[in-house]
């Protein structure tokens, strides 16, 4: 296994209790849309074995032409000791990526792609609009549902709606509403959907889109392929 140690260059407030750090890409790192790998704290790797409580499995939010590594994560006042530690680093500080890998990568099957998520979750799903902003081929249209209570919405910029790029982008601050909206969507038999989130959010989701008639094999969700059938059997 091979570990890249990097350097944070720039720490962005997305909303109060959200920040992304940039990271330097180390020479050889490479990733694609809708890419996770596990950010691992300086002494992870100390002892005779690696200490897992300084390792965390994130997304990866930006796209390699960006030239940064963007993990964007959200940092409750009441954390645990990873996020505690991660809040306290500064620009200069070292961190470890291993295990990249894509389990989302945007499919381009001349479909609508629906992106559902909850809260941070829209971090997971820039580098893919991003991606359709820069090249739209075999994409129908993107729309993008999260549910966020904070109102503290993320990415502004990239997930506002823009019907000249045949891209929606709705917010909703409750879960009625939200699962309300998941039932309108499931509506198109032939959609392909993406869901991120905690596993119970993608419990209930996948639960109502079979319900609605959606084919197993048209839901993507951020898990790797052993880890798949624990939520859904193709």
């Amino acid at each position: 296994m091979q570990i890249y140690w990097t350097k944070i260059n720039k720490i962005i407030e997305e909303t109060p209790e959200v920040r992304t750090f940039m990271l330097d890409c180390p020479e050889g790192f490479t990733w694609e849309e809708g890419a996770h790998t596990h950010l691992a704290l300086k002494g992870f790797n100390e002892g005779d074995k690696p200490n897992r409580g300084l390792i965390r499995h994130m997304s990866i939010s930006t796209l390699p032409h960006e030239k940064s590594i963007g993990i964007t994560t959200r940092i409750k006042e009441q954390c645990s000791e990873y996020k505690g530690i991660l809040r306290n680093l500064e620009v200069g500080n070292e961190l470890a990526l291993f295990k990249t890998h894509s389990n989302v990568p945007l499919k381009r099957e001349g479909k609508n792609v629906y992106l559902l998520s909850s809260g941070v979750g829209l971090a997971t799903f820039r580098p893919l609009v991003m991606e359709y902003f820069d090249r739209a081929d075999n994409v129908n249209q993107i729309h993008s549902l999260n549910i966020d209570s904070s109102k503290d919405y993320l990415f502004p910029h990239i997930f506002q709606s823009a019907p000249d790029k045949k891209f929606t982008s709705q917010f909703v601050d409750n879960r009625k509403e939200y699962y309300d909206e998941v039932k309108n969507l499931a509506a198109d038999k032939d959609g392909i959907f993406y869901v991120v989130g905690s596993d119970e959010f993608l419990t209930q989701n996948i639960e109502l889109l079979l319900e609605q008639g959606i084919k197993p094999e048209q839901i993507m969700l951020d898990k790797r392929e052993k880890q798949r059938p624990n939520f859904i059997t193709d």
